[in-house]
């Protein structure tokens, strides 16, 4: 029988339509995943900030200098030790041209550490950076 078969006569009829049901089961697959992963990708470096009753600075777009509680230095999430962060720091500057230049320092951290930190900013040329802070709450 010529002409038959599955689009011969109009035995089967084409559909353009979307099948919204499986695409709405997707969406909501990737929001999940989105939504349980988004919290584990913002890691970051673990610093209890100091607080202070001064408007708090939080970092914006620029580049972000951290002090753990070890003493470890951290550009942005990128770990050095002091000899490291002394010679890159400046290549660093130079290379990112940053916005601005902020300093996480862990309340708990040796001030010695937080003074040669800075002490190898201004050598880099950057002379106003940013000490980040966590608000305190003012009790009248």
């Amino acid at each position: 029988m010529p002409g038959t078969g599955l689009r011969g006569r109009g035995e089967l009829q084409l559909s353009a339509d979307i099948n919204v049901t499986s695409l709405v089961d997707v969406a909501f697959v990737l929001l999940i995943i989105f939504m349980i992963t988004a919290p584990i990708m913002q890691g970051g470096v673990d610093v209890q900030l100091p607080r202070a009753e001064a408007r708090p600075l939080q970092p914006k777009e620029g580049l972000v200098v951290s002090i753990d509680r070890q003493g470890r230095i951290f550009v942005d999430e990128a770990p050095l030790s002091l000899e490291d962060f002394r010679a890159a720091f400046p290549a660093i500057v130079s290379a990112r041209e940053p916005s601005g230049v902020y300093l996480r320092a862990d309340s708990r951290v040796d001030y010695g550490q937080v003074v040669r930190v800075l002490a190898v900013m201004r050598a880099a040329g950057i002379g106003d950076v940013g000490l980040v802070a966590e608000p305190e709450e003012i009790r009248r």
